[in-house]
């Protein structure tokens, strides 16, 4: 049985006060480690540490949104692996699209990105997911299928129960707009057949892929019910506390496979 996750990216999002006050408010309805769901907020860099003091001995893990793949050095800009670890980061979110389409990130590299972190033991979101011009010409799979075969190159059968992937349709992020519960069901059985191909059966049938894309409180139960949906990455509606528990509650009772 898969545990289900939930995890809040807050993008670009918050500042010092309000992110400190986001925090401390779902420390405070999620005080504890849930048997079933686990829950994961994703702040901006910079407040990544007090973020990281509101939440701890809560049942809110910590996040990133990025990192760099080389160890510490002359790398302006960027962040190391061994940086997120040292304010208490959990996971990494990897391959969102809009860095992929924003910020020009390949697969190739996203894969150097991915292993660098599998190998120093911080697990990683992997995002993937089409265009609305891709769905439109019925190439979903075949995106699909090269993101995660570049993403995901050189990584290990054994690596994989550190993997999370999450299906991001671009086509849905941010516009209001969601993949129908077909849709959304359609793709991460896909993705779950593409795992089984590439590594084995028992991978597939371990590996979480949650959907990110407009999700909110008043689709997250229908969407989070379909048997190959494992959790939500959650963009605007992990910004309140009102908006991000219900998202929340869905999964704890969200049928599963």
């Amino acid at each position: 049985m898969r545990k289900m996750f939930v995890a809040g990216n807050w993008k670009m999002n918050t500042l010092a006060q309000s992110a400190v006050e986001l925090a401390s408010g779902l420390a405070q309805v999620v005080p504890a480690r849930l048997a079933n769901v686990d829950v994961a907020v994703c702040p901006p860099f910079p407040f990544l540490s007090a973020v990281g003091a509101a939440v701890a001995g809560s049942g809110v893990d910590l996040g990133a949104q990025n990192v760099w793949f080389e160890k510490p050095g002359a790398y302006t800009g960027e962040v190391a692996i061994e940086m997120l670890a040292d304010v208490g980061c959990r996971w990494v979110i990897l391959g969102h699209s809009e860095r992929r389409a924003i910020l020009g990130e390949t697969d190739a590299l996203i894969s150097k990105k991915v292993n660098a972190c599998l190998a120093k033991g911080l697990p990683v979101i992997l995002c993937v997911g089409e265009t609305l011009a891709e769905r439109q010409a019925n190439q979903t799979e075949a995106v699909l299928n090269t993101q995660m075969a570049g993403s995901l190159a050189g990584v290990e059968a054994s690596a994989m129960a550190h993997v999370v992937i999450a299906y991001e349709p671009v086509w849905a992020i941010g516009t209001g707009v969601t993949a129908t519960t077909e849709q959304a069901q359609s793709a991460h059985l896909h993705l779950r057949k593409w795992l089984e191909s590439r590594y084995n059966p028992a991978v597939a049938a371990a590996t979480r892929i949650l959907y990110g894309g407009s999700v909110k409180a008043q689709n997250a139960a229908s969407l989070l019910e379909q048997p190959d949906v494992d959790g939500a990455l959650v963009g605007g509606a992990s910004l309140k506390v009102d908006d991000f528990l219900p998202i929340i509650r869905a999964a704890e009772t969200a049928r599963k496979s």
